[in-house]
């Protein structure tokens, strides 16, 4: 049996653009991709924490260090400026390498800098 597993995700990054007229995509500053090791056309998925909206892109490269994070072509249309999201990417796993497995966890700041990375999540409490 395959298991579906979070691989990665980046927490609260801030959307810095939003470009109708760009071929469809998520472009994601260098360093981030970096850090979470989604690749460049990855099928990542994106929640906006500001308005709820949900749904599937895949990723592009943008600059190291520029903090873009930039919703193009019809994606442009789930999101604004400004807005908080997250993005994840998932991975295919036996039971056996998830029992072994840990997700790279990257927090950013408002500038969409690397604030700290985790491996886990903490156990939600009542």
């Amino acid at each position: 049996m395959q298991l579906s597993l979070l691989k990665t995700k980046i927490h609260r990054a801030t959307v810095t653009h939003s470009e109708l007229n760009y071929e469809g995509s998520i472009a994601i500053d260098d360093n981030l991709l970096q850090a979470t090791g989604i690749r460049e056309f990855e099928q990542v998925h994106i929640w906006d924490v500001t308005n709820g909206a949900r749904f599937t892109t895949y990723a592009l490269r943008a600059e190291a260090g520029s903090g873009i994070i930039s919703l193009n072509g019809g994606a442009a249309r789930h999101v604004q400026v400004g807005d908080i999201i997250i993005i994840a990417a998932f991975a295919s796993m036996s039971e056996e390498e998830a029992s072994r497995f840990k997700p790279k966890l990257v927090y950013v700041d408002g500038d969409n800098r690397i604030s700290h990375t985790n491996d886990s999540i903490p156990t939600q409490a009542a």
